[in-house]
């Protein structure tokens, strides 16, 4: 659950139109429906009756109202006081990363948590995905960014973005790759990575699936530029679906096209730092800086 989508409901509850409650909150349309949709579907009730244009609360929608209004206020108090203690919140802040500075927006990111808290001493440290969520769990850390579902009581997330990975595979395997199935794609020579990566925990979980293994010959944590290793002929690997497609359309790469993993990129801290100053406004400045992406 999300404070913007409480905040949506709060909205679509007082204006009673999906377009006025869109224009308020300077979203889309299918943004608010989608939005309402989510909370419906996380809390496992009806909040809204819908028909002829307009949308009203349900009983059920009624009595939730306050108790999200309350939330809310108590949310923005928070903000308030984090914005009121501006400059004067000081210490160290270790941040988690995954090596990729232009994909995970950091430059924007950062110069927004330096703005909003000058004297605050910001850290980074690039790690794997599943120990940035090992470290956040612990408290080593107060935030990190990590690629897969998080899996922990002790951690919360932000959703930035959806991310899918291809399978690439050295241009030698052109003329074949169409014609293989799970099988031969998983016999083919793999190029693995670190136990604790999201290529592994994707990897394993996509041929899983298939009751199968890839068949992995080398491993290597050069997790953003694989297409190095692949283009020269040592295996097969999944690929960022982004990075694979200008590799591909270079012709340095081969990609097998009936699968891909599809998974998403979050921003982790601890459950019981949700009002800390600090994670309130890296949060606030995170959804600044990916805007509609975390919306969608």
């Amino acid at each position: 659950m999300e404070i913007y989508q409480l905040r949506t409901f709060i909205t679509v509850a007082k204006l009673g139109h999906i377009t006025k409650a869109a224009d308020a909150l300077h979203v889309t349309q299918p943004a608010v429906t989608g939005h309402v949709k989510a909370l419906e579907q996380e809390l496992g009730i009806t909040l809204f009756d819908r028909g002829h244009g307009r949308i009203s609360l349900t009983k059920a929608g009624e009595m939730l109202l306050p108790e999200v209004e309350k939330t809310l206020s108590a949310f923005n108090a928070t903000l308030a006081k984090a914005k009121e203690l501006k400059g004067e919140i000081t210490g160290r802040v270790l941040i988690g990363t995954l090596g990729d500075p232009d994909f995970l927006r950091l430059g924007s990111f950062l110069n927004g948590l330096l703005s909003a808290l000058p004297l605050l001493e910001i850290k980074t440290r690039s790690a794997l995905a599943v120990a940035n969520l090992d470290a956040v769990a612990s408290g080593e850390i107060a935030a990190g960014f990590y690629i897969g579902t998080a899996q922990s009581p002790d951690v919360a997330s932000l959703a930035l973005r959806g991310v899918r990975y291809r399978v690439v595979a050295p241009m030698s395997y052109a003329e074949r790759l169409p014609a293989c199935g799970w099988g031969e794609i998983a016999a083919m020579p793999w190029i693995g990575a670190p136990e604790k990566s999201h290529i592994h925990q994707l990897l394993v979980s996509m041929f899983g699936r298939q009751g199968l293994r890839p068949n992995i010959v080398m491993e290597t944590d050069e997790l953003t530029s694989p297409h190095s290793l692949v283009r020269a002929g040592l295996g097969l690997s999944l690929m960022r679906e982004d990075l694979a497609l200008i590799t591909a359309e270079k012709g340095e790469v081969a990609i097998w096209s009936h699968a891909s993993a599809d998974t998403q990129l979050s921003l982790l801290y601890r459950v019981d730092a949700e009002f800390d100053p600090v994670v309130v406004g890296m949060l606030s400045i995170l959804r600044d800086t990916w805007g509609s992406s975390i919306n969608n």
